[in-house]
């Protein structure tokens, strides 16, 4: 997503990137980024929570309007009710290998399944 909005930048559309992978993004060099501390695939804010959602959105659009520079970044204030996914978040050991490879091998025959149809 941050390659598209680099191309649609250098084409005369502004973008602002919302996201959790704050490192990835910056490196891209996205024009305009709202980054939240939340587990990744919750840029938005928590799931259900349409007040927090509607502000992250304006927290973009103000962004939008008002990026006094490139590159730039802003968090927004939120946090995660705790910081357990930290410490699970991309954790591969013996607890969890063998359960992680059958949701693999699940995934690729689906994905194969798909590919076939």
């Amino acid at each position: 997503m941050s390659l598209v909005a680099r191309h649609l930048e250098e084409n005369g559309l502004a973008t602002v990137i919302m996201g959790c992978a704050r490192d990835i993004v910056e490196e891209c060099g996205v024009a305009r980024f709202v980054f939240t501390d939340f587990p990744l695939g919750n840029p938005c804010g928590k799931p259900w929570d349409a007040g927090m959602q509607q502000s992250i959105a304006g927290i973009a659009l103000d962004l939008l309007e008002r990026a006094w520079m490139p590159r730039t970044t802003i968090q927004t204030p939120y946090q995660w009710h705790n910081d357990e996914w930290r410490e699970v978040f991309m954790k591969v050991d013996a607890t969890n290998r063998e359960a992680l490879a059958r949701e693999g091998e699940k995934r690729r025959e689906f994905q194969a399944k798909v590919k076939k149809s």
